[in-house]
Formats: C-alpha cells, sequence, structure tokens
C-alpha cells in the first residue's frame, strides 16, 4: 500500500486520509461561505443578476482553487511549483484578455454606480442616443437616427456621461438675433410674447430674455425658460417658428451677419 501511495507522489496513507479529512472539511466550508455569500447579493440593491453571478462563480473557482492547493500540501505534493504556474497563467491569461477584462471591471462599475439606466437619453463616448442595455462588456444605445450601437464599457467610463435624462426639469437655452436699429425693450418683449404662446414653458422658474451680446451686424439675445424634460424638444422647436411670428407681428427686424460697405467720394 505505500509503495502504490509513493509511486503517486503521496507520503503515506495518514497523509491521504489527512488529505481527504482536508477536502471534506474545505468542501463544508465553502458550501457555508457560499451560502452566506448567496444570502449578501441577494440582499445587495445595487448589484443585478448578471453581476451577482459573475461574483458567486469567481469567488467558488478562488475558495475551490485554496482548497485544492491545502490538499496538495497535506500530501505531500510541493505546492511552491503549483502556485508559481498558477500565478505564470493567471499573468499570461490577464495580458491575453486585458481589454475584455477592462470592459469587464467597466461593467461592473457602471453597474453599480448607475450613471445611467435604461430609457435615459444620454451622450457618451462622441454618441448620443437612448440607452438600451447596460452589459457587463458593451453599453447598448439607439441613436437619434436609430441605428443600434454597442459600445465597450471601458470606452463609458473613460468619458464623460451626459444624462439628459436625469433630472424631471430641463432648460432650454437659445439665441436669437435682431437688427441694431431695433428697440431692445421691443425685442425682448417679442420673444416674451412668444415664451407665452406656449403652456409648456413653466413660468418657475421665471423665463429669462437679456440682451446677450453685439456681434458684427446682427444685436444677439438670449433666452432660457425651464420646462419638463420629456417636452425639451417641443419647447426647442416651438420657440424657433414662434419668435419668427412674433418677430413679424412686432415689426422686429431678424436680421442677419452680412457686411455694410461704404463708399465715400472725394
Amino acid at each position: 500500500m505505500d509503495e502504490l501511495l509513493q509511486k503517486i507522489g503521496v507520503d503515506s496513507a495518514a497523509s491521504l486520509l489527512s488529505a481527504i479529512l482536508i477536502f471534506l472539511v474545505a468542501w463544508i466550508v465553502i458550501k457555508i461561505v457560499m451560502k452566506a455569500v448567496d444570502r449578501l447579493l441577494a440582499k445587495s440593491k445595487k448589484i443585478d443578476g448578471a453581476l451577482t453571478n459573475l461574483v458567486r462563480n469567481a469567488i467558488n473557482v478562488l475558495l475551490w482553487i485554496v482548497a485544492i492547493i491545502i490538499v496538495a500540501n497535506a500530501l505531500g505534493i510541493d505546492t511552491a511549483s503549483l502556485v508559481a504556474l498558477v500565478s505564470v497563467a493567471g499573468l499570461a491569461l490577464s495580458l491575453a484578455v486585458q481589454n475584455i477584462m477592462s470592459n469587464l471591471f467597466s461593467g461592473i462599475t457602471l453597474l453599480i454606480t448607475k450613471p445611467f439606466a435604461a430609457g435615459d437619453f444620454v451622450d457618451v463616448a462622441g454618441k448620443t442616443g437612448t440607452i438600451k442595455s447596460v452589459g457587463l462588456f458593451y453599453t447598448e444605445m439607439d441613436t437619434l437616427d436609430n441605428i443600434a450601437v454597442s459600445i465597450p464599457n471601458g470606452d463609458v467610463t473613460a468619458s464623460t456621461i451626459n444624462n439628459y435624462s436625469h433630472e424631471p426639469l430641463r432648460r432650454v437655452d437659445q439665441y436669437f438675433c435682431a437688427s441694431y436699429d431695433e428697440d431692445t425693450e421691443k425685442v425682448k418683449a417679442a420673444i416674451l410674447e412668444a415664451i407665452g404662446e406656449d403652456d409648456k414653458i413653466l413660468q418657475d422658474p421665471e423665463p429669462f430674455v437679456r440682451l446677450f451680446s453685439y456681434e458684427g451686424s446682427v444685436v444677439k439675445y438670449v433666452s432660457r425658460v425651464w420646462c419638463k424634460n420629456a417636452n425639451y424638444w417641443d419647447v426647442f422647436f416651438g420657440m424657433n417658428e414662434r419668435v419668427r411670428e412674433s418677430f413679424k407681428r412686432n415689426d422686429v427686424k431678424m436680421s442677419y451677419e452680412h457686411v455694410n460697405v461704404h463708399i465715400v467720394e472725394k
């Protein structure tokens, strides 16, 4: 018996029994630990189903690797080389899947921090559209022209994220140009008249209209109004149309960039 054990690399029957006992204890401990992990993951509200499975499987694999090393050590097997082999394999694997792991951990970050959710209208990684889903590796979005775009999560976390759907209200900033010959208060009154015609524009916060700047051949006015987030584009395009009509009714000349040439006779 001892000769057979030595042939397979086991020092003695006592070592084999000890290894079996350690394996059983490790199996029981892993079961207990995994039940505790399952309870903790079930209580967590920041981790969704995909991330829960990933975390659970990673912990389970790690625990079994440790258990195998301990059992091998009990059998008298040199675990130093085994640990070194696992380390080298892990390093080689991490280098081979560097981009994949980057996207994976970025996906975990997005799932935990939740800078946006499905249905949010965002500007991220040079793309603008509505979020469809956030996966472990890619963020799916539909652009304004209905193109499905998959963005690597590493690019998402590395960029600035503008979430236009996060707040219930949104401010609409627009600029309108009038001639230098027009009276300032007259122009402002015409813009305010156009604002008052849209019931989607909120009166609290109060609409803001001021002379913004003096350009080369026009005077630029700024309009800042608030509306519900869902009404942003209706208000934006509606203001463009109503201000034009209001200027016409109030005899306000809409000017444009041009050059005045004066000929002086000598």
